[in-house]
């Protein structure tokens, strides 16, 4: 997750609501992005993900955002200081 803004039809926040009892998604109550502007997570194409991306430098739960970005194929916004282009090219790079 991370942001908590409009996608695919829902709230982001939406996720913090899907904490499973062992909080394997408790990172995300750290994640800077919920106390940012929403938008800049996910732009327009072609928009600046410059913003989205200055916030995750200095998030501390940038790494676990990443991981369940990488892991849950989301092919959307910001995650992890990662748009979707650069986490294609790092599992690429991966395999």
């Amino acid at each position: 997750m991370c942001n908590s803004v409009q996608r695919r039809g829902g709230r982001m926040d939406e996720m913090f609501d899907l904490l499973d009892d062992d909080g394997a998604f408790a990172w995300q109550a750290e994640a800077l992005c919920a106390q940012t502007d929403p938008e800049a997570f996910f732009p327009e194409k072609g928009g600046s993900t410059r913003e989205a991306k200055r916030v995750c430098l200095s998030c501390t739960v940038r790494t676990e955002c990443l991981e369940y970005a990488l892991a849950h194929d989301e092919r959307f916004g910001i995650w992890g200081g990662l748009s979707e282009r650069e986490r294609r090219k790092l599992k690429r790079a991966a395999v």
